[in-house]
């Protein structure tokens, strides 16, 4: 007798628990949405939420509930809601972390769902990031690059010439530099310090501006891992700064962009390469009288291109109100409201309309670099790899931080992103 009374407990728990979840509210006719967010900075929660404000105060019938999550933690807590049917409605996320969900049927294509304003307003090379197969599983809205913070009055003082987007420098010249500005900084003081605590997308991204791509899909759609000489022009740039050169401190390669401002702000070191948000936190926490300029990351055979995985919403497969969530979308991301977002995380927006903006052309705060670098941004090397998340935690970051602190070779580092890489990558290409 128990097995029966228990299984009909357990199915009215799941019952009542579909009817407690997901976007289902009280039975008053008012559609409901739950917008999970990631934004961190005061300043970005704070547009998010003014924006949802809006929306609600003049769409009785479609009310969007803000829910704050976190990126610490946001492809796990994807993965257990849209295993538990308990996602939300717009997802806030990065586009290298989308392929698993997308290609696993938990994301909605957004082809037939999206205005013909917005689509038309996002380049093609940032559609291209959340592109998976033959569907589009996000709206790509903001992009970092990485550009080089720099000690104005160390830089300009040592005489070496001061690149701009126009003339940036090469990566042969950037090494130079460092050495030169170390010599002349004195003992215990450093041309460049290097946060790679989180080491991959650093490498993959800026490799792309010296023709590097590692990753190749082939004629049958399968990816693979090559190593080439383009591909170890940035990490071997690096490697030579820390091990050789010794302008570049080791002590920071296990640190995060946040460490090394101290550093920064002491004169320790005079440039630190970071992503374009960071800004906010030098402009807030720099001391008086402290200094600071933004410079182009250095240029290879691509010039200053660049790869980036944009932040991007997107509507859970599960949700039962796809074209609601679509009209919120709209007018979460018209160009004033873009440019909003982008100011308030310090980054910038991919709508055309929305990057002309006035005032992300200024010269205070750099502004105006990042958006001259805007330009030559293109979709990071690992954006539609299958199995990339556990390539990057179980073979890429140990490789990379071994190399960079000494401890291997170029060759130990080719062997175990190629070998060790595509036996990761081929669980996930298995037909």
């Amino acid at each position: 007798m128990r097995r029966p009374l228990l299984t009909c407990v357990a199915a009215l728990a799941l019952l009542l628990t579909g009817c407690t979840t997901g976007s289902e509210g009280p039975d008053d006719g008012v559609v409901r949405l739950r917008f999970q967010s990631l934004a961190w900075q005061q300043e970005s929660v704070d547009a998010n939420r003014e924006l949802v404000k809006e929306w609600n105060a003049t769409h009785p019938d479609v009310q969007v509930d803000y829910v704050q999550g976190s990126w610490d933690s946001v492809h796990d807590q994807l993965l257990t809601s849209f295993e538990g049917g308990e996602a939300p409605d717009i997802i806030h996320d990065a586009s290298d972390d989308l392929a698993d969900f997308a290609y696993g049927g938990d994301l909605a294509d957004l082809r037939p769902l999206l205005s013909a304003r917005l689509r038309a307003d996002i380049p093609a090379r940032s559609w291209e990031t959340t592109t998976f197969g033959e569907g589009v599983y996000g709206v790509p809205f903001l992009q970092e690059p990485r550009v080089i913070i720099a000690n104005r009055r160390i830089l300009e003082s040592s005489g070496v010439r001061v690149p701009t987007p126009e003339k940036p420098w090469s990566w042969t010249e950037f090494r130079q530099i460092t050495q030169d500005l170390t010599r002349s900084m004195g003992p215990g003081r450093y041309a460049v310090a290097w946060p790679l605590k989180e080491p991959v997308s650093v490498s993959l991204n800026l490799g792309l501006s010296a023709g590097g791509q590692l990753f190749h899909r082939e004629s049958d759609g399968r990816v693979t891992v090559r190593f080439t000489e383009a591909d170890a022009v940035v990490p071997g740039t690096v490697h030579d700064q820390v091990v050789t050169d010794r302008t570049a401190p080791r002590t920071t390669l296990g640190s995060g962009g946040s460490d090394t401002l101290p550093g920064l702000f002491a004169g320790k070191y005079a440039m630190v390469p970071l992503g374009f948000a960071y800004r906010q936190q030098i402009a807030q926490q720099a001391p008086k009288g402290f200094e600071w300029t933004v410079l182009p990351a250095p240029a290879g055979s691509a010039g200053l291109t660049q790869g980036v995985s944009p932040q991007t919403l997107s509507i859970a497969e599960s949700s039962p109100h796809k074209k609601e969530a679509a009209a919120f979308l709209d007018f979460f991301l018209r160009p004033g409201n873009m440019v909003r977002l982008a100011r308030g995380d310090w980054m910038l927006p991919t709508g055309t309309a929305a990057l002309a903006d006035p005032t992300l052309h200024t010269a205070r705060d750099g502004w105006a670099t990042g958006a001259a670098v805007a330009e030559k941004l293109s979709p990071a090397p690992a954006q539609s790899v299958r199995g990339y998340p556990e390539w990057k935690d179980k073979v890429a970051t140990p490789a990379f931080q071994e190399f960079y602190s000494g401890a291997i070779d170029t060759a130990e580092l080719r062997r175990r992103l190629v070998e060790d890489g595509n036996r990761v990558l081929a669980r996930y290409q298995r037909r």
